[in-house]
């Protein structure tokens, strides 16, 4: 046992024999902790979004006598739910009741605003849990590596999507919409959802929860035309039929493609599976009637191009422009590669948002980390060659998928978990502290954990403001202000 978990049970031992009401009143406070320790198998996740939750739903499901502790860094649950589904695409966010009915559940506790790895080790997690699932996704940005993506104008689909979602880290992004084309590279839901708000009518937009900022920035916006640029061809594109179908039908826009893109497309139909078939068939009907719609938005697929670089502007301050390679397929089907031709075009534009992909990032020095890879090396979950430490989510495989994906993925770590615990690989026979041997040390740290109970107030005050505009809810962007909400 580590130097810090000693000081944190002596100092349970001491305030409890000098102080014990005192110490009651300030340990217990936390939602669900009780004065007398409970015979429960502890279990603690790191990250409070679907993963996280996912996991923890499994977990308590599957056995009567565990403890579920979730952390979650920011004083608000739910994760990429929250900040990363589009604000027009409430129905998916319905899934939070799903993850309110496990944090309320008798067994499961939330403990936001501590950040693992920084208020906490990961290592004193493991001091005083039985097992520690790491679920805490993936918060980088994967790089272009071209020349000039630094440039001003220039922005993550992350970081985007953030800012119009409310993420706090992203409040301070102020992109500048001032520009007539913006270019999208990546061709995956993120990227379609990306351009729809764009170029979306405001009063669409009025009715969600997007954030007062994003509106009145895109109220200002002088963006009429989104390309989405892709390496590879149509029958590679990465989106769903519903991400493409409600661009096709945004209203106030046209599709804006080239008929060059599509050559040979047709011929290849009848082999396609039905799927990719219909995606496809949708495309080309866009394609078709692309020049009969009239609108003053457009927006449109680039495929077979790469980024090569971004061309500064005339001071070099800003992107103007962005140089793409010309590409050729070698293969077929989802294995085909894109080739370089040796030809290049460059296409004016101020504003380009790079939606390759999220990178998960090492979260404490002590968990093992696959740099090239960005997950936590694992077998089903379970962390290489480190007993009672599993990992859930796009840390765990990638970030690749959607909710459904990450539901089932969950799922699979929450039954290993169960296996272990049920075969003994995971030693019950000593009890642990769980919540409560960590409370001493954030106490001492200058820590407040946020309850479930405590996000309840700041929702509710979120729902308050939203309606006053006619909004399901505005979303505080401030942690400070969710704090003094919450403790309110």
């Amino acid at each position: 046992m580590n130097r810090t978990v000693q000081k944190s049970l002596f100092f349970i031992v001491k305030s409890v024999r000098t102080s014990p009401s005192n110490f009651a009143g300030k340990l217990y406070a936390w939602r669900g902790l009780s004065t007398t320790p409970d015979p429960h198998t502890k279990v603690c996740i790191v990250g409070g979004g679907p993963a996280g939750f996912y996991t923890a739903q499994h977990i308590i499901k599957g056995r009567p006598d565990v403890q579920v502790d979730v952390y979650e860094r920011l004083p608000v649950p739910f994760g990429l739910v929250r900040f990363g589904v589009a604000p027009d695409h409430p129905e998916v966010k319905n899934v939070i009741n799903t993850f309110t009915q496990t944090a309320q559940h008798e067994r499961c506790r939330f403990l936001g605003n501590v950040n693992v790895g920084k208020d906490v080790s990961v290592d004193e997690l493991r001091q005083v849990y039985h097992a520690v699932v790491l679920s805490y996704g993936a918060e980088g940005n994967r790089s272009l590596g071209v020349p000039g993506e630094h440039l001003s104008g220039v922005y993550s689909a992350k970081d985007f999507v953030g800012w119009y979602n409310g993420l706090p880290y992203n409040r301070e992004l102020q992109p500048d919409l001032s520009h007539d084309t913006a270019v999208i590279l990546g061709q995956g839901n993120v990227a379609v959802d990306v351009a729809r708000i764009l170029l979306a009518p405001l009063d669409m937009l009025k009715k969600t929860d997007i954030t007062q900022a994003a509106l009145d920035a895109l109220a200002n916006s002088q963006v009429r035309r989104v390309l989405i640029v892709g390496r590879r061809g149509p029958m590679q594109v990465a989106c769903t039929i519903k991400e493409l179908r409600e661009m096709v039908n945004l209203p106030g826009t046209q599709p804006d493609m080239l008929t060059d893109d599509f050559h040979g497309v047709n011929e290849a139909l009848k082999d396609l599976p039905r799927p990719r078939k219909r995606l496809t068939e949708l495309m080309l009907k866009a394609l078709k009637e692309q020049a009969v719609k009239g609108a003053h938005r457009k927006w449109g697929f680039r495929f077979l191009r790469s980024p090569l670089d971004v061309l500064p502007s005339a001071d070099g301050t800003r992107a103007a422009a962005i140089r793409l390679a010309l590409n050729k397929l070698e293969g077929s089907g989802d294995e085909a590669r894109a080739v370089p031709t040796g030809e290049v075009e460059e296409v004016p534009c101020g504003v380009i948002i790079s939606s390759i992909g999220y990178k998960s990032l090492p979260i404490d020095s002590a968990v093992p980390f696959d740099p090239r890879k960005a997950i936590i090396p694992n077998t089903m979950g379970r962390v290489q060659e480190t007993t009672g430490l599993y990992c859930s989510g796009w840390v765990k495989r990638g970030p690749t998928g959607v909710i459904a994906t990450t539901m089932n993925d969950s799922f699979d770590t929450g039954r290993v978990l169960l296996q272990d615990l049920d075969s003994g690989a995971i030693d019950l026979s000593e009890a642990r502290l769980g919540a409560q041997g960590i409370a001493p040390l954030l106490e001492k740290r200058g820590v407040r954990p946020v309850s479930f109970s405590d996000w309840e107030k700041i929702s509710g005050e979120e729902v308050r403001r939203g309606e006053a505009q006619g909004k399901p809810r505005e979303k505080m962007l401030d942690v400070q202000e969710m704090l003094s909400v919450a403790w309110s």
